[in-house]
């Protein structure tokens, strides 16, 4: 007797982990398949209100075309935040200085942080910039509390400017750039925010920053743009974007307990009822980072600030008294990046849901099902597609290298996914700035070890093992997702180790 009930328990315990391990499995593709399908959705609502928006802003320039309205333009102060960016300084500095606006309402603040060479450098260009008859101010600080926002917290304390303009250190904006922004604050006093759309000063340079220009023109393109012209909540994105000073305060300036104090303060704003303007075709070409642990950095950055900027502003989010539809997109906006998460989940659970679930399906419901989830496996690809061919002449060309693009992201799911992890936990850590090149790479900044890349590599073998097992058992149709993740695990992986000796060396 007693053998039997400890079989009956045994094999009770082995049915809850085996009901525990598909309930995961499929919660993590059920909210993949909503992410996929939300795709969309902001498809569909860029193409609605493209043209309309067009219209209006074109309208805009229109009205402002008479010189006269120049004494109509308010001051403006240009913030480039800096820490330690000796390869790029001088170059956002020049362009700046040679942005065109009336004389005497244009200053320009450098809030430096830099505790190497940078310093010296800024001092010296700073001063040429001066003697020029520019209005440049270095501010530096004891410390760098509260890192980059601490860094515009205080310039914004100095800023003699009604308008604010931020530009990290590897964006080179045009010249006309304020004269086809600014005017649209004087249409709309209660506009708070105008953010503009990155372009890409390297994108040739390697495979990598050719898929990550793709994935950056998805979100300006498309998303940014169906965000705002349908009303919806916008974000601002840490740079090439103009601020009324008015705007942040009301909204509770900027704040460091995130990191992602651009998304954070965006949707405070937006919560005080201040409104934003999305402008595409006002490009600000940058710097797309040539390296994957340097990019690895960046998206672990914005992964984990997205996800505490979600808890910190979803009481707030409850309570606004906007549309239903306005606060579900809100929840995919602020938790993007919980697909990592979810994807790793599918990764490793592919193989034990195939070894302890039996489950039959009907033709017409596997059918139903495969169609489903196949359009919601191709639908940020989708995106991609409508954004280069928004965008450019050359789209085709371009969206060759979107397989690219599919494999970095999902190699990028482990680091990723850890990130979501310290966001839920409340683990605390630094903002870690991203290395740029510049025209010129002078000074080499090293990154941390690339330890992670050692389990990307091991997931991806994981996965073709898992791979294996589906092909033998005749499971054909998870087989294309498991060869997806595993060569985006071993490309990632890979990439990071070949990268890291180059740097070594």
């Amino acid at each position: 007797m007693r053998g039997k009930g400890l079989g009956d328990i045994h094999s009770m315990m082995i049915d809850m982990l085996s009901g525990l391990i598909s309930a995961a499995y499929f919660l993590a593709a059920g909210g993949l398949l909503l992410y996929g399908l939300n795709c969309y959705v902001m498809v569909y609502l860029f193409h609605r209100k493209r043209k309309a928006t067009e219209i209006a802003r074109q309208e805009v320039m229109l009205s402002f075309e008479n010189p006269q309205f120049e004494d109509d333009l308010p001051v403006v102060t240009t913030q480039i935040p800096v820490y330690n960016e000796f390869n790029v300084i001088e170059r956002i500095l020049r362009a700046v200085s040679q942005m065109v606006y009336p004389e005497g309402r244009h200053e320009i603040q450098v809030l430096d942080d830099s505790t190497d060479e940078t310093r010296a450098l800024i001092d010296r260009v700073a001063a040429e910039l001066q003697l020029a008859g520019h209005a440049i101010q270095v501010i530096r600080r004891e410390n760098r509390e509260g890192f980059k926002a601490g860094a515009l917290k205080v310039g914004l304390e100095n800023a003699k400017g009604e308008i604010v303009v931020v530009f990290d250190v590897d964006f080179v904006p045009p010249p006309d750039y304020l004269l086809c922004t600014v005017p649209f604050f004087l249409t709309d006093d209660n506009l708070g925010l105008v953010q503009t759309r990155w372009g890409h000063l390297n994108r040739r340079q390697s495979l990598l920053t050719r898929a990550q220009s793709i994935g950056i023109d998805g979100h300006f393109m498309i998303e940014q743009s169906a965000r705002n012209w349908n009303g919806l909540y916008m974000n601002f994105n840490g740079t090439a974007g103009l601020w009324r000073k008015s705007a942040i305060i009301d909204g509770g300036g900027w704040q460091s307990d995130t990191l992602t104090e651009d998304m954070d303060l965006s949707y405070r704003v937006q919560f005080a009822g201040w409104q934003t303007v999305y402008l595409p075709d006002v490009v600000v070409p940058a710097e797309i980072p040539e390296d994957i642990n340097a990019f690895k950095s960046q998206q672990f950055r914005w992964a984990k600030g997205s996800i505490q900027t979600a808890i910190k502003l979803f009481p707030h989010l409850l309570k606004a008294r906007v549309h239903r539809f306005k606060k579900v997109q809100a929840v995919f906006h602020l938790t993007h990046y919980m697909v990592h998460p979810m994807m790793l989940t599918l990764a490793i659970l592919a193989l034990p849901v195939l070894l302890t679930l039996k489950i039959t399906l009907a033709p017409l419901l596997f059918t139903v099902i495969a169609v489903v989830l196949g359009l919601s496996m191709i639908a940020p690809s989708t995106l991609y597609c409508v954004s280069q061919r928004a965008a450019y002449p050359d789209w085709f060309r371009r969206i060759l290298f979107l397989p690219i693009l599919v494999a970095v992201g999902v190699g990028l799911a482990l680091s990723n996914s850890k990130a979501v992890f310290e966001a839920m936990i409340g683990r605390k850590s630094g903002f870690v700035r991203t290395p740029k090149r510049g025209d010129r790479e002078i000074k080499k900044y090293r990154l941390r070890a690339p330890w992670m890349a050692v389990f990307e590599i091991l997931l991806g073998l994981y996965c073709i093992w898992s791979l294996t097992y589906y092909m033998s058992s005749e499971k054909y149709f998870i087989g294309p997702f498991l060869a997806i993740y595993a060569a985006g695990f071993l490309f990632v992986g890979l990439l990071t180790i070949s990268h890291s000796f180059r740097l070594l060396r």
